[in-house]
């Protein structure tokens, strides 16, 4: 696949139909992944693949609290700034009510938050996830990597015909990903990305990007 085919078809899918990745495949991915960019060249990223009854037991877990309105964990990080301002709180809206929309979830239904929270616990039905930690000493240079690096991981899903879905919610159940996968105190859960094909028959919308003129300025050209 094309590199511009494969930015310009990523996306975070939403519904995953059940069908298993060979684990050659995960491997030949995160493995050509390895050559992301990293300042220093320090590969701060630590990644569990979970996949199988290992990942049943994290969605059914996940899945409880969800359902139990469970408000989650103490989060370790903000995923967005307390407050949001235009123009960047008009594109996080706008891409909400359409993803959760196509789901079948209406901005006005009162479940909404439980119902968006049980989607996410389930993965939605993605066969793999795969999460991503940093080490508590690592700062925001390398936070920086591991978005580089995932990025890179997630192109390479599409060259092999894969999607996938970036998760910060999963940070909300910290606790109960690290009982599965094992990970030690000494590390930070950045999100977790579902990873699968795509579930067929089911609403494909896609959100829409700002103009480069609001995004890009070119100096000297």
């Amino acid at each position: 696949m094309d590199v511009y085919e494969a930015v310009v078809s990523r996306r975070a899918v939403r519904a995953f139909s059940d069908e298993p990745i060979p684990k050659d495949v995960l491997q030949r991915v995160l493995a050509a992944a390895t050559r992301a960019p990293s300042s220093g060249n320090l590969q701060p990223w630590h990644v569990y693949v979970v996949t199988g009854e290992p990942l049943a037991e994290l969605k059914k877990r996940a899945t409880a609290r969800a359902l139990a309105a469970d408000p989650g964990d103490d989060r370790e990080y903000p995923m967005y700034p307390a407050e949001l301002t235009s123009p960047y709180l008009n594109r996080f809206s706008a891409a909400a009510a359409l993803r959760y929309k196509a789901l079948g979830i209406e901005r006005d239904d009162p479940g909404r938050p439980t119902k968006i929270a049980a989607l996410n616990a389930d993965a939605f039905g993605a066969p793999v996830v795969l999460f991503c930690y940093l080490d508590r000493t690592m700062g925001p240079g390398q936070w920086g990597d591991a978005g580089m690096y995932l990025q890179t991981v997630m192109l390479l899903l599409r060259a092999e015909g894969l999607h996938s879905c970036p998760q910060v919610m999963w940070t909300t159940y910290r606790k109960t990903v690290s009982q599965v996968v094992g990970a030690d105190d000494g590390l930070v859960l950045f999100c977790g990305v579902s990873v699968g094909f795509e579930k067929e028959g089911v609403p494909r919308p896609r959100t829409g990007r700002a103009d480069l003129a609001e995004t890009v300025r070119f100096i000297g050209a």
